[in-house]
């Protein structure tokens, strides 16, 4: 045990190095996050309550953390073999030095490119996080074919690498075999993930996801919340109930439950299982906010920095009153609840920023408005106009057109001891807003009773923010460190239930008493 642990210490040396070969960007781009030891140790005493004598795979070798905590937790005659995949040439041969003559294969190669070998009874990895844009096209048509073939399933193009290894592995496991699998926990709630719940609800026996808490980010230099997925390659047993866990540590969770495979099945968000209440509000049929808000996200500009300007930094480059409009600031720079309106519908109590907005051609604006000519062909130099967004619209510098919305939340946003991590700010100016804000805009019945009496604006603003955040953060996904996302429809599906009562208590307008007959309900 002396010489394992002295090997251990010059794993981590050796780690360390490998690191700083590469610059974060390129370490994301490779999606190279070392398991910490303490986790790989309890995902291999995991794996010891439920194997005796075991054939070991790594599919993301790594320098070996989980072949280390192996060594250590199971006997040297529990490992009949072992077997470690890694795709970069530095981390192979460093695996090579650290554990040679101690019986581990190591294999220098693309995972995803390999043919499968069944060879392993217990596979224990923490695939490469790769997001989907570092993937090229050629290689995720490869994986959707790939996984299509294996498993006749469809799987997004906005899935991560970790979701295909998942999925791939399957054919090197035998028939009995225990996965455990350190991935992030998105997977749970998004609609890419779908293609993993439906492989791990219908083609093996889910056993137990432990999903960390936010705050407690299993690696310092990712942001990424993370979960460990337990499952064997077996048909799925209906009676036997999957254990959900939360916080804490694997082995020693602050809660868990257990779920019949059929009720995950029909649950679509499932980080929401332990939470206050065993499933989200969505999941129970009922009202939305999504019935009574038609919900977009902001405007994407594509180059804020270009396209959104001080009222001030406008003038002086010349940009006409009518190729502006006006924009709110980032929250952080509305101090106020409410966005007060001046006198031409300009923000009255917080920073006053113009957006451009021109769609005449620049042949005209040389002729007409030469400094605001001037400003684009500084956009042209940087190479504004040649970005993503900006080289979809025609002209490059027009936007997309967003009416200045009533209600807004912020779509991000962190919410520490106990606190609500989206604001939701009443907007009385004519200001649009950018994409770091979620615009409400009434519809229907709520629509008709607002024109009647623009007095309930107030009821209905004080409703939104007394919308309980649980709500809210259990329909949206959560990062590491405790950040808060929530995209428009995830906001729609809020449960909300008693918007009736609260309008109904502040006026006794007709379109209250019976909004389906006015043609205005949902």
């Amino acid at each position: 045990m002396h010489e394992l642990n002295r090997i251990e210490e010059l794993r981590l040396v050796e780690q360390n190095r490998l690191d700083l070969l590469r610059t974060p960007e390129e370490r994301n781009e490779w999606g190279q996050f070392a398991t910490p030891p303490a986790l790989a140790e309890d995902m291999i005493r995991y794996a010891r309550t439920m194997s005796d004598k075991v054939r070991f795979l790594d599919p993301s070798l790594g320098t070996g953390s989980f072949y280390s905590a192996l060594l250590r937790i199971f006997a040297s005659d529990q490992i009949t073999s072992a077997t470690g995949v890694e795709l970069d040439p530095n981390f192979s041969l460093a695996a090579k030095n650290l554990w040679a003559n101690t019986g581990l294969e190591v294999v220098e190669a693309d995972f995803t490119k390999l043919a499968p070998n069944p060879c392993c009874s217990l596979l224990v990895a923490n695939p490469p996080y790769v997001r989907h844009h570092h993937l090229n096209s050629t290689d995720k048509v490869r994986l959707q074919q790939r996984v299509l073939l294996e498993h006749r399933i469809r799987i997004s193009g906005l899935a991560g690498l970790y979701c295909y290894f998942m999925l791939l592995a399957d054919a090197w496991m035998d028939e009995n075999a225990l996965a455990i699998w350190l991935i992030p926990s998105e997977f749970m709630d998004v609609n890419y993930g779908s293609a993993v719940k439906e492989y791990l609800t219908d083609h093996v026996q889910l056993l137990h996801i432990h999903r960390f808490s936010p705050e407690d980010v299993q690696f310092a230099d990712a942001l990424v919340s993370s979960a460990v997925v337990v499952f064997r390659k077996r048909i799925p047993a209906e009676n036997e109930p999957v254990k959900i866990s939360f916080g804490g540590s694997l082995l020693s969770p602050v809660r868990s439950t257990d779920v019949a495979i059929e009720a995950l099945r029909r649950t679509r968000k499932w980080t929401s299982i332990t939470s206050e209440s065993e499933f989200s509000s969505a999941a129970k049929p009922g009202l939305t906010l999504g019935d009574f808000f038609t919900i977009k996200r902001g405007i994407a500009t594509g180059a804020n920095d270009f396209f959104i300007l001080s009222e001030e930094d406008a003038v002086r480059h010349g940009i006409p009153q009518k190729f502006r409009r006006p924009i709110l600031p980032n929250p952080r720079k509305i101090l106020s609840e409410v966005v007060e309106a001046d006198q031409n519908g300009y923000p009255a109590n917080t920073t006053r920023l113009a957006l451009i907005d021109c769609d005449w051609k620049e042949q005209e604006l040389e002729e007409k408005y030469p400094q605001f000519w001037q400003y684009l062909q500084g956009g042209r130099l940087d190479k504004v106009n040649s970005a993503y967004l900006a080289s979809k619209r025609n002209p490059w510098y027009s936007q997309e057109k967003r009416d200045p919305a009533p209600f807004l939340f912020t779509y991000m946003g962190r919410g520490r001891n106990g606190k609500n991590p989206f604001r939701v700010i009443w907007n009385k100016s004519s200001a649009t807003a950018h994409n770091v804000y979620l615009l409400l805009y009434p519809k229907g019945w709520l629509k008709g009773v607002l024109h009647e009496n623009e007095a309930l604006y107030s009821v209905v603003f004080d409703y939104l923010r007394e919308i309980d955040r649980d709500k809210l953060i259990g329909e949206g996904r959560v990062y590491g460190g405790g950040l808060h996302k929530l995209e428009p429809k995830e906001l729609a599906r809020v449960a909300i239930d008693s918007l009736f009562d609260k309008i109904g208590g502040a006026s006794a307008s007709p379109f209250l008493q019976q909004p389906e007959q006015l043609g205005l309900a949902w």
